[in-house]
This record gives structure tokens, sequence and C-alpha cells, in this order.
């Protein structure tokens, strides 16, 4: 195995000529832009960041485009990339301007330097030395830090000043110390960047810092990566296990990854038919992680959902549990949307029941009785209330319901599990104590709340997640201020629980920010009534809006949102 170091700026030309090309058992582009702003921060401060993984080879290989586009070329030999493709990708977009192809869309990676940022080392970056997907969830920084923007815009302001990159926003942009990283690259001649940040004359005192700094940006480009090379000789087959291997001790990839490795390198462009099958799915709102699609064809090969089964499985035993697993899973995401009201992934506290649900529709071959239909929305409304694949070993439960459903029994004795595992099957008030918005408990209480008719408390829109347009987005909004209860003292536990939640628009959220709730929701019942509030389960009585009378508040709604959520499954599941 050959090894060389390659300058990041020479890696990013290959990439661009199409001197290198993308083998199918690679998986997507999924960094999210806060995920690049760490590379870049690491990057700045000469961080280690891994290194990339290359096969070169003549032999016919099935392969995938990359999230760029590339040149075409007739260069002799490719070198296929095995490992390094979402460091690449971000740095092409980033160093080029060049816009990134994420699920069916083109959008541009835009990141900002502070040429204000403080000396040292960043306190807020995670330093990114390989591939592996990242722990942050949120696309930009203001998602990122929504806890600090609702406490009002200086507590966010603050935050990111301390930063050396961050994710762009229009309000950024007009401030002078923050500068397009693309525009760095992109522009050699300081004097332009120089004079937006403010500075008139060589002899002010940041010209010097500025200047070194914005050289210490585009050096980015000259750092060096460690570049292996497998040999020409070796197989597809071969480099297929090289590639589970390296990614399994790395532990970078999950065992799914490594299990669709498995499964390409014996059924040639299975990877487009995934993805195809996401964007079907996607039409429906529901985005299924691929991943959760190789374990949905594991189910229906193998009647159990472990990977493991993947390399001793025939091949057209997977392909026929492949045409199961659609069937199944567009039954599943109709029976989610239209029976239970659930529109999209976010709402399930884990992805498995769609497996679950997928199986009861192959097996019942999409003919369900009365009956049948109402203890499947029961099992599904209290087992995800209750997390249920989300305690425990989640494969292990997952085949208990596997096995009861694939034996034929009777659906109803899919709750059986369920009484074991938590006791009772109701929920009370004093399961909310200190839940808060990572509790399965919290979709339930959407849920509930949409049903029994909550509404924006401005614009008067009923809560649903596909609104269109941002600020109608629906979000949930502590109803007493989350700053206001900290200056009292309260526990964090207490500030966000469940029963401190609103769902209201981002519109309305930035609106009422952080006023005094005996303020705003006086304002609330004024203009559109009380059942404004009641709807929400909100306590229409003042002087429980006072922050002193916080806990007496938490009380009585924990009680109201507890019988409001017991009737919804009631009445979901005709009971």
């Amino acid at each position: 195995m050959q090894q060389q170091n390659i300058p990041i700026s020479t890696l990013v030309d290959m990439y661009l000529r199409g001197e290198m090309r993308l083998p199918e058992i690679q998986r997507h582009y999924v960094w999210k832009a806060t995920r690049v702003r760490d590379l870049l921060d690491s990057l700045y401060r000469g961080y280690p960041s891994g290194s990339i993984l290359m096969w070169e080879t003549d032999e016919p290989v099935p392969t995938r485009d990359f999230a760029i586009a590339q040149d075409s070329t007739a260069f002799v030999g490719r070198k296929l990339l095995l490992d390094g493709q979402q460091r690449l990708t971000s740095l092409t977009a980033v160093l080029n301007g060049k816009r990134v192809a994420v699920r069916g869309r083109k959008r541009p990676i835009e990141i900002l330097f502070n040429l204000e940022h403080p000396e040292g080392s960043s306190t807020d970056s995670s330093e990114v030395e390989s591939d592996e997907d990242s722990p942050v969830l949120a696309e930009d920084e203001v998602a990122d830090d929504a806890d600090d923007a609702e406490d009002g815009d200086e507590g966010l302001q603050e935050k990111l000043s301390k930063r050396t990159f961050v994710v762009a926003s229009r309000n950024l942009l007009t401030q002078p110390q923050w500068v397009s990283v693309n525009e760095i690259f992109s522009n050699t001649n300081d004097a332009e960047l120089l004079e937006k940040a403010g500075i008139e004359s060589f002899k002010d005192p940041r010209f010097q810092k500025y200047s070194d700094r914005l050289k210490k940006v585009r050096a980015i480009k000259n750092y060096t990566y460690v570049v292996h090379v497998l040999e020409r000789s070796m197989s597809y087959e071969e480099v297929t296990e090289i590639f589970v291997r390296v990614n399994s001790l790395g532990a970078k990839l999950r065992s799914s990854d490594l299990a669709l490795a498995q499964m390409t390198s014996r059924w040639p462009n299975l990877l487009k038919q995934l993805e195809q099958f996401q964007e079907e799915c996607e039409q429906s709102w529901f985005t299924i992680d691929l991943g959760q699609l190789v374990r949905a064809i594991v189910v229906f090969a193998t009647r159990q959902c472990l990977f493991r089964a993947v390399a001793n499985t025939p091949i057209e035993r997977l392909k026929a549990g492949w045409e199961e697993a659609k069937e199944g899973l567009r039954f599943a995401i109709n029976f989610l949307r239209t029976n239970a009201g659930i529109e999209d992934e976010s709402l399930l506290s884990s992805p498995m029941f769609i497996h679950t649900l997928a199986a009861v529709s192959r097996v019942k071959d999409n003919r369900l009785m009365a009956a049948e239909q109402r203890v499947l929305l029961q099992w599904l409304l209290v087992a995800n209330a209750r997390g249920r694949y989300s305690r425990g070993s989640t494969e292990t439960l997952l085949n208990e319901d596997l096995a009861i459903v694939f034996r034929g029994t009777d659906l109803a004795a899919l709750m059986e599990p369920v009484k074991r595992q938590f006791g009772r099957l109701h929920i009370e008030p004093g399961d909310l104590a200190a839940r808060g918005i990572n509790s399965p408990l919290f979709s339930l209480a959407y849920l509930a709340l949409k049903a029994a008719g909550a509404k924006d408390w401005y614009s008067g829109l009923g809560l649903s997640l596909t609104h269109q347009g941002k600020l109608h987005f629906i979000q949930w909004h502590h109803v007493i201020p989350k700053s206001l209860l900290k200056a009292k003292g309260y526990e964090t536990g207490e500030i966000n629980e469940i029963a401190n939640m609103a769902f209201i628009t981002g519109q309305t959220n930035r609106r009422i920010s952080n006023k005094e709730a005996v303020e705003y929701l006086a304002s609330i019942v004024a203009k559109q009534g009380e059942e404004a509030l009641a709807s929400q389960c909100v306590p229409t009585d003042h002087a429980l809006w006072a922050t002193d009378r916080y806990r007496d508040f938490l009380q009585i709604r924990r009680e109201a949102l507890t019988e409001r959520m017991n009737a919804f499954i009631r009445e979901k599941a005709g009971l």
C-alpha cells in the first residue's frame, strides 16, 4: 500500500477534474453545515484531521456521483475514494464556492470567519478527525444555539463572537468583523475585505492582525493529508472487506453502513434503488435513513433485524426482501400519517416502529379488520409515547415484536410486551415531571393538542409540521419564559418540562421572546379568546401565569395535559 502526503488544494483539484470517483459502497454526503464549520476550525489551527483512503484500479466498479459535479476526464486508471468523502466534498464546496447536492437540492455551504476571534483554542467547536456524522443535529448557528436565542439576541451574539468560524446568517453578514470564507479563498487581494471590515489605513492597529489571519485561513489549502492508496491488484470484494474492517475498527460507520457495503459488493446499483425509494418517501414528508432501509431488507429476508445476518444471506433472498420491504414501508408511512396523525419521522420516539408496521402489512396482506386496525393504532400510540424501542436493547425488543407479527398471532399480543416493560399503559401527571423535549411523551403532547384544535396564538394557523415558509414552522415555546425562570433560581429540569411547552409558529415565538407571561397571555386571551389557551391545556387562571407561581402552574398543566393525552389515545383507538 502506497502512502503519499497531498495538500488539500491538490486533492480538491483532483476531485473537481474527476480524477477520483466514489464507489457505490460509499454513502451519500451527510454533513451538516456546523460540521463543516468545525472542520475548518481544526484545519485553521493545524489540528490532526485524519487521513484519506483510496483504491487505484482499472476494474469496472459500480460508482455513484459525488455531491458536487465533476468534470469528465479520460485519465488512465481510476482512484476510488474509500474514506474522506465528507471532508473533501466540504472543502471543495467552501474553497471553490460550489453548491452541494443534498436530497435532490443544490445549496451552498456558507461559512463566516471572525476577524476578531479570541486568541487561543476554540471552546465551542469540535475537533474533526474523520468522516463521522456530526453529533450536532442543527442546520445552522441559530438552531444550534436555540436555547440562547430564546433568551434574546444579546446572549446569542456574545456566544457567536467567541467563535472563529460560524455558519452564515444575514444578521452576521452585516457586521464588519465577519467575512465569508468563500470570499477569502476567491479573492487574493485583502484590500477589499479589509475595507469592508472598517480598515481605512495600514496604520490602523487592526491591519496587521486581520491580514495575518486572512493569510492563515488561505493556508488551509496547503494543509497536507496522508493519503493511503490500495494496490490495483486487489479485487472489489477484497477492497470492500478492507472498507468494512477499517470502518469497524475506527467506529466511523454504523453497523447498517457496513451491512450496506457488504450488500453492494454483491448487488450492483442497490444504492440507487434505496435512494430512489428515499425520494419517494420524501414526497410524503417522511425521511427514512438509509440504515433503516437496509434494516428493512434484513427484516424481510431473515425475519429478524440483526445486521450480522447479511454476510450469510443469499443475494436473491435479500432482493426478495427488498421487494417486500418497499410495500410494507409504504403501508407504514400511510398508517402513521393518516391513522395516527404522525406527519413525519420526528414524531416517532424510534424509527424502529416502521419495521413492525411494515411486517403487519405483509403478514396481513394489507387486509386488516376494524378490530385489528384499532389495536394496532393503540399499540403504536402507547408504545411510541412510552419509548418502546428507546430503552434497553433496541434490536432485542424489535425482534420480540417481529416474532409476534411473523407468527401470525393476534395483533393484541403486541400489547403484552409493552405492559411488561412499563407496568401500565395510561399516562399520569407524575410522568411529566422533569421530562422535556427529548422524552417520548413530548410527541404525544403535540399530537394530542393538535387533535384538540390547538392553533398558533397570533396567526391562528392550526398545528402542522408541513407548513410552508420558515415563519410558519411549528416550534415549541416556553409558556413561562426560560430566562425569567432562570433568574428566579428554578432548576433546568423544571424550566424545560413538557408542561411548560406550547406549540406555536417560529414568528410568534420570536414576537413573544421573553415577555412576562402575565403580559403576553392576557393579550392573547383579549385577541383570540380563552379557547386559544385552553386548546393547548394552558391554565386560564391569570394568577397562575406569574413566575412566582410556576410550580402551581406546572401541577395544573400536567394534570390537564395527561388527561388530554389519554383521551387522545382512547379517541384514536376507538376505546
